[in-house]
């Protein structure tokens, strides 16, 4: 095996295991509200904080250069709205459905910034994964609330913008630890503003920590390690194979309804992701 497909080799495992965090994200997010009474203000804070406590320790033991101010606080500023917004969104929408819309609505931004920067596709790939998506969006049209999804597409346009952000960084772990660390103070800010609603709920908060500690700030580091190996087109692309785990995982342990028709619709969007990621050049 030649040293170009070891590393092709790494990067495609290394990139299944973080979608598949990513979907770890959505089912635990909806988890906590369903089986839970944590309001989503909470859950922001312990699941934010959670990442920032986490990262803090992993830069304690590696020197950390001289983070930029200003690029931190612009990215915890989407990364705070991103996580904000998905929790409000999932008090209102399954597990599949919200992952759905949430990179569905990634897409936007990362899609504009590869073709404005000269970035060309597969066609067929293209169509595959965003008719797939349409394909397996359907029978869950009736499903959320309006507010719901207008929430989760929010959530998707700053989780994209927070991605291209961090496509240039030189330390994903650094990085991702100073966006999470500024969050922190949002987060709380925001916890006074919503005081009057905050319901405590300890299962509730164990499942924000560990998708903050593991899910988001872990998987995040690993993240921004494939994603500058990557084209911004075919890192937008790759996310929507999450929409697939979402709706496994939600079958799987939430019992949401999961069928043969949505089962072929994501072989189908799993298809074209592919060939957007083998096909992408500048």
């Amino acid at each position: 095996m030649t040293n170009s497909i070891r590393s092709r080799l790494v990067v495609a495992v290394l990139t299944l295991v973080t979608m598949l965090a990513f979907a770890g994200n959505s089912l635990l997010t909806r988890l906590a509200f369903q089986t839970t009474h944590i309001d989503a203000a909470l859950f922001t804070a312990v699941r934010l904080g959670a990442g920032a406590v986490v990262l803090f320790a992993l830069l304690r033991a590696r020197p950390r250069p001289r983070a930029n101010a200003r690029e931190a606080w612009l990215s915890a500023a989407l990364l705070f709205v991103y996580a904000a917004a998905m929790s409000y969104a999932y008090r209102g929408i399954g597990t599949g459905a919200g992952a759905l819309v949430l990179f569905a609505a990634a897409q936007v931004p990362m899609a504009v910034y590869g073709y404005r920067h000269g970035e060309r596709t597969s066609v067929l790939g293209a169509v595959l994964a965003f008719g797939g998506l349409t394909a397996f969006l359907r029978p869950w049209n009736a499903s959320p609330t309006l507010g719901a999804a207008a929430l989760m597409a929010v959530a998707g346009v700053a989780w994209g913008l927070y991605s291209l952000r961090g496509r240039a960084t030189e330390s994903a772990l650094q990085w991702t630890a100073n966006s999470f660390i500024c969050t922190v103070p949002m987060a709380l800010g925001w916890l006074l503003v919503t005081a009057d609603a905050i319901s405590v709920d300890t299962q509730g908060m164990a499942y924000a920590a560990f998708s903050g500690g593991i899910t988001s700030a872990l998987a995040y580091v690993l993240w921004y390690w494939v994603r500058t190996r990557m084209s911004a087109t075919g890192a937008g692309a790759v996310q929507l194979s999450v929409p697939v785990f979402g709706v496994l995982l939600g079958a799987l342990i939430l019992d949401e309804p999961v069928t043969a028709y949505s089962l072929a619709a994501g072989a189908v969007t799993l298809a074209g992701v592919a060939l957007v990621s083998i096909k992408t050049r500048r």
